[in-house]
């Protein structure tokens, strides 16, 4: 019986320090996002704070296919991003506060310093592995659904 309480106790410990936490400690959160053939459902890290924010998703080499980061700056405002250290092509998706997609900038230049402006003020933005976004009809005046917007999936 003891051996068991052990075995259930450990189990238990695992699940709980990896649920709902990537392997780089950020929080994990499910967004579906409105696609022309059909909602499309993202496991996505969520960057809600100006350390992993500044990170991004910067010297990552890869990225799963259903897999993103969902940037959330917590009210509307103007954002700029960039590729600097960052390999991988990325669609962004820029998301309004009721979870509209204002713009996306597709398949970014990797390592790129050039400057990537939303084209009005966004609650968030969330970066996927560029050519999804058109692969999946995905496109602005589309709907994200998540937790952020009040309107969680």
């Amino acid at each position: 019986m003891r051996i068991f309480c052990l075995v259930l106790l450990a189990c238990s410990l695992l699940v709980a320090c990896s649920h709902d936490k990537s392997q780089n400690g950020l929080p994990t959160t499910r967004v579906v996002i409105d696609g022309q053939n059909g909602p499309v459902t993202f496991t996505v890290e969520v960057a809600a704070d100006q350390k992993s924010q500044e990170r991004g998703l910067m010297y990552r080499t890869s990225l799963a296919p259903d897999a993103g980061m969902l940037f959330d700056f917590h009210k509307p405002q103007p954002e700029t991003f960039w590729m600097k250290n960052t390999p991988l092509s990325l669609d962004m998706i820029f998301i309004k506060g009721d979870g509209t997609i204002s713009t996306i900038a597709a398949n970014t230049v990797p390592f790129s310093d050039d400057l990537i402006p939303s084209s009005e003020p966004v609650r968030a933005v969330l970066e996927i592995n560029g050519g999804r976004a058109f692969a999946l009809g995905i496109k602005p005046g589309g709907k994200v659904h998540a937790a952020i917007f009040g309107n969680g999936p």
